[in-house]
């Protein structure tokens, strides 16, 4: 493994959990943690964005272009995240163990359509 790999993964896990645990415990009313939540999620996007420009600086890289096709990528991938999430919650939630089963593999499938978006078929 290359050190800018080992970095980004490191770099990039750390601001993954950050962001989780501040999202939990802004959304979870049971933990009385509104602002810290908010305040370490917020944390996290950051060291995320961080973690992007150092990848792109060990690997000798240009930050990639914001144009249409990355933008339409972008709102998908946050589409099919967002769908997977809604099925987790039917299940863990709201017991609904069928539908919530069937539409976050819905969402597992965007998301594996992700790759081939991004990569290309050859």
């Amino acid at each position: 493994m290359k050190r800018s790999s080992f970095v980004a993964l490191m770099m990039g896990t750390v601001s993954g959990l950050l962001f989780a645990l501040g999202m939990c415990m802004a959304l979870l009313p049971e933990w009385n943690a509104f602002q810290e939540g908010i305040i370490l999620g917020a944390a996290g996007m950051i060291l995320g964005t961080i973690t992007l420009l150092v990848w792109c600086k060990m690997e000798n890289k240009k930050l990639p272009k914001m144009n249409g096709k990355n933008i339409w990528r972008i709102i998908y991938g946050v589409t099919a995240v967002l769908i997977l999430g809604v099925g987790m919650c039917m299940c863990l939630v709201w017991q609904q163990i069928v539908w919530g089963t069937l539409i976050g593999l819905l969402g597992i499938m965007m998301l594996i359509a992700l790759i081939p978006m991004i990569k290309g078929i050859q």
